[in-house]
């Protein structure tokens, strides 16, 4: 379907400006969002509030004729000093210099707005999404959607077939033998010739009689008929829709400090808004683990005190255990998340990878794994070559292809950009990059 826009475009500006100037703004508006979300608590991200972004964000950019170079042509009337042909030296300090300024300095503020509830998720989670999400054979999940079925005699006026309206009143028109215009000024054309040349009046009354049973036989059969008139037809679908379940997977032993649980659970509240805000049938399911895992309602998952010993290979089979009685993976698309401070029992290191290669791995579509450290780990001197035992395991299995993504956070404010990268849509680069 084309549009074509034949409006004026505003003050002068081309319709792709226009739209170039609005991308731009939106992105000021997106970053500015995003800034704010990393000041913010967790528990407050579904609010709204105020943002602001610089004003130059939210100027259109415009041509104008600079001040300064170039030849200018000037009329002084009354000059008594030059002559036509003298060269009249610049001022000091050049063209287009300004006062200088005093002591209490004049600017503009940033523009500040305030956002809805809405309006600050839509713009905080417009560039994320689940990866490889892909339909999967769906039973009992459907949506209820809109399809073309032909056309109907009747309808609303916004439905209106026009081509096959008006393709309908010619074969009419055509059927009917309807006189065509050009007939009728053929007619009407000899009649003129033959009243200036004064011809018989037998051929001109029969010419005259013929035009006038055209124009009546025209009459009766209208350019266009109600019956002619053709509307498009729509009826209701019922269109699987794609469903998923996100496994989230949090290590709560000894080993893991106040503020590791504290990065862990920012980043699975983070991961639970954007799940529940973007998509209707995703499905989350809790597993907590220590020396054995269990799955857990949200309010234990983010609450409970439990602790105790490392071994990451009890969620990986309560996981497995859980897809093989409610999450097949030929109907649903599985992703997991991984929250740990990447210690691990020495002797469940191997258990653990084969667990991922042979049996996670294979089912999932996307598995992520966020390895959680203390703030006072980056001064310690070699933290950025030090790798945990979890964090060897794992590497090992990328390094032989899995589809595994890993990223390190020691500090909240990392949070953010972590999750972005970890759920960003993979075209959004693109899209950032339009000026």
């Amino acid at each position: 379907m084309y549009i074509i826009d034949r409006r004026l475009n505003p003050g002068g500006k081309s319709l792709a400006n226009r739209q170039r100037f609005l991308r731009r703004a939106k992105a000021q508006i997106q970053r500015a969002v995003r800034q704010t979300a990393g000041d913010r608590d967790i528990t407050d991200l579904d609010r709204g509030g105020e943002v602001s972004i610089p004003a130059d964000g939210v100027r259109e950019p415009s041509f104008r004729r600079s001040g300064e170079g170039g030849v200018h042509d000037h009329i002084l009337p009354g000059n008594k000093r030059f002559v036509e042909g003298d060269t009249i030296d610049r001022p000091p300090g050049g063209a287009g210099s300004g006062s200088s300024g005093g002591d209490s300095g004049e600017g503009e503020d940033d523009f500040r707005f305030a956002l809805t509830r809405d309006e600050f998720l839509d713009l905080f989670l417009d560039d994320l999404e689940l990866p490889d999400l892909a339909k999967r054979r769906v039973a009992t999940v459907e949506t209820q959607g809109m399809r073309r079925a032909g056309y109907t005699v009747t309808g609303s006026p916004v439905n209106l077939a026009l081509l096959r309206s008006m393709r309908n009143a010619l074969s009419r028109r055509i059927a009917l033998r309807r006189p065509k215009p050009q007939e009728l000024l053929r007619l009407q054309e000899e009649i003129d010739r033959l009243e200036e040349r004064g011809g018989e009046s037998g051929r001109l009354a029969a010419l005259r009689e013929e035009l006038d049973r055209l124009k009546h036989r025209t009459r009766r059969f209208p350019y266009i008929d109600p019956i002619d008139l053709r509307y498009r037809r729509f009826e209701p679908v019922s269109r699987p829709v794609a469903q998923a379940v996100m496994f989230c997977l949090m290590d709560v032993s000894g080993s893991m400090t106040e503020h590791m649980k504290d990065l862990a659970k920012r980043f699975y509240m983070l991961l639970y808004i954007f799940l529940t805000r973007r998509y209707k049938h995703v499905e989350i399911v809790f597993i907590r683990h220590t020396h054995e895992a269990k799955e857990v309602d949200e309010e234990t998952f983010f609450n409970s005190p439990e602790t105790g010993g490392t071994v990451v290979s009890s969620a990986l089979r309560e996981m497995q255990r859980i897809v093989g009685e409610r999450y097949s993976p030929d109907s649903w698309n599985i992703y997991a998340a991984q929250a740990s401070d990447g210690d691990n029992s020495p002797n469940d290191g191997t258990t653990s990878a084969a667990l991922l290669r042979d049996v996670i791995l294979p089912i999932c579509q996307y598995y992520a794994y966020l390895e959680v450290g203390s703030d006072s780990d980056r001064m310690q001197t070699g933290f950025i070559n030090h790798k945990t035992s979890l964090w060897q395991t794992y590497e090992s299995l990328i390094e032989h292809g899995a589809n595994l993504a890993m990223r390190k956070v020691n500090h909240r404010r990392e949070i953010y950009p972590v999750f972005r990268e970890l759920f960003r849509r993979r075209d959004a680069e693109a899209i950032a990059r339009v000026p």
